[in-house]
């Protein structure tokens, strides 16, 4: 809330209160002058204070609601700085990379391989920027209630286990895993794309925080009638007071001008409304001896 705003309504919040506490006594005094007065003017008094305490309560619970309100609407207008700085940060990282690139290119004559390698990490920043948008895109169209489910039955198996490979591939080496408790094959009627995107997005974050020594695991389970998937790492895990936030849009746990860690704060969102527009749910769970689990339930 800025400061001008609060002002304002303390000031006319204080002055309310200050006027029906001038009313009272205006009626207490009449009250006392009309002691001889008949029943019926005591009853009127009554039905007055009555009244009167009524609508004072409700003016008490409305000002404490629209209190409240402004309290929200200020924590969302921060979270959505706070998004705007990340993603004006994300932004111009690719941007800056492919300019130096491009301007290499045409600065220098260089051989045929050096330009060819110079093309493809441009082309990759290229993708970088690509993700960013689309990331955006599906925020909004989550928002905006838009996205249509599209259910196949999917073998779960074949789907994270092809993740895991797509990742190290892009990372140059054996990083994630993908493990079935008990060899268990599942298949689940759900939203191809959706929990793809999903895992993915657990993937990602697990990659930011995840020490490069240590695996990071794509589980597969079944509880009764439950299939239960999802990512763990054995990263720094997210502090208690924390743990509510994560899926809430716009949400970083870092400080936007000093963070180390690349995202926007939409990938935990987006994959926490994924999966319950697919009928499950996501949840965070602390790993031990350290770490994070992203655990949804289908």
């Amino acid at each position: 809330m800025k400061r001008q705003t609060a002002l304002i309504f303390y000031v006319l919040g204080f002055y309310v209160v200050l006027q029906f506490a001038w009313w009272g006594y205006h009626l207490i005094q009449i009250s006392s002058q009309l002691q001889q007065v008949n029943n019926q003017v005591n009853s009127k008094t009554t039905m007055i204070i009555g009244e009167g305490f009524v609508f004072f309560i409700l003016l008490v619970v409305g000002l404490w609601r629209i209190k409240v309100s402004i309290n929200k609407d200020h924590k969302l207008s921060e979270r959505q700085n706070n998004f705007l700085l990340s993603v004006t940060h994300e932004l111009k990282t690719p941007i800056a990379s492919n300019k130096l690139y491009l301007q290499t290119l045409v600065k220098h004559d260089f051989p045929i391989e050096k330009r060819e390698e110079l093309l493809k990490k441009a082309l990759i920043e290229n993708q970088r920027l690509e993700e960013i948008v689309e990331m955006i895109l599906t925020a909004t169209r989550i928002e905006n209630q838009t996205f249509q489910l599209h259910k196949e039955w999917i073998d779960l198996n074949e789907m994270l286990s092809q993740l895991a490979e797509n990742e190290n591939s892009i990372l140059g080496k054996e990083w994630v895993v993908f493990e079935a408790k008990d060899n268990v094959k599942v298949q689940v009627e759900a939203d191809a794309f959706m929990i793809k995107t999903i895992v993915r997005n657990l993937i990602e974050n697990a990659l930011k925080y995840a020490p490069s020594s240590e695996k990071i695991i794509v589980f597969l389970r079944r509880e009764n009638n439950r299939v239960k998937f999802g990512v763990e790492d054995l990263g720094p895990g997210i502090p208690a007071e924390n743990q509510r936030l994560v899926f809430k849009k716009f949400i970083r746990l870092e400080n936007e001008e000093t963070r180390s860690q690349k995202g926007t704060g939409l990938g935990l969102f987006i994959a926490s409304e994924f999966t319950r527009l697919n009928g499950g749910k996501l949840n965070y769970l602390p790993n031990k001896p350290k770490g994070s689990i992203f655990e949804i339930t289908l």
